[in-house]
């Protein structure tokens, strides 16, 4: 059944694109956004648009970054003393998301 459905979706598909109906579609020519929001609660997601079309970032996102920059600069530090400094800031920011992302879900 699945495969018949899917069978007349691509004959239609087609068909339209032979008759030229798909030509003048608003955004020919555009790049799709193809970002991926499911895992974002569709209560927030409104919001999230508008922040990135504002060129920010959520705060857990925002969060996410420094800590993979975090990491990074320990992998890359040769200092210790320094390393260490590095890591107990990466344990406070892995704890701030952790707390935010658990009052996320209890909304």
């Amino acid at each position: 059944m699945k495969d018949l459905i899917i069978k007349i979706a691509e004959e239609k598909i087609l068909e339209a694109i032979e008759n030229g109906e798909l030509d003048n579609l608003p955004g020919k020519g555009k790049p799709l956004d193809l970002q991926d929001c499911c895992h974002i609660p569709p209560e927030l997601r409104a919001g999230y648009k508008i922040l990135k079309n504002a060129g920010l970032l959520p705060e857990e996102m925002e969060l996410q970054k420094e800590i993979a920059a975090l990491e990074k600069f320990i992998a890359d530090c040769q200092q210790e003393d320094e390393k260490e400094s590095l890591r107990k800031k990466l344990i406070e920011k892995n704890l701030y998301y952790d707390i935010l992302m658990e009052k996320r879900r209890r909304r």
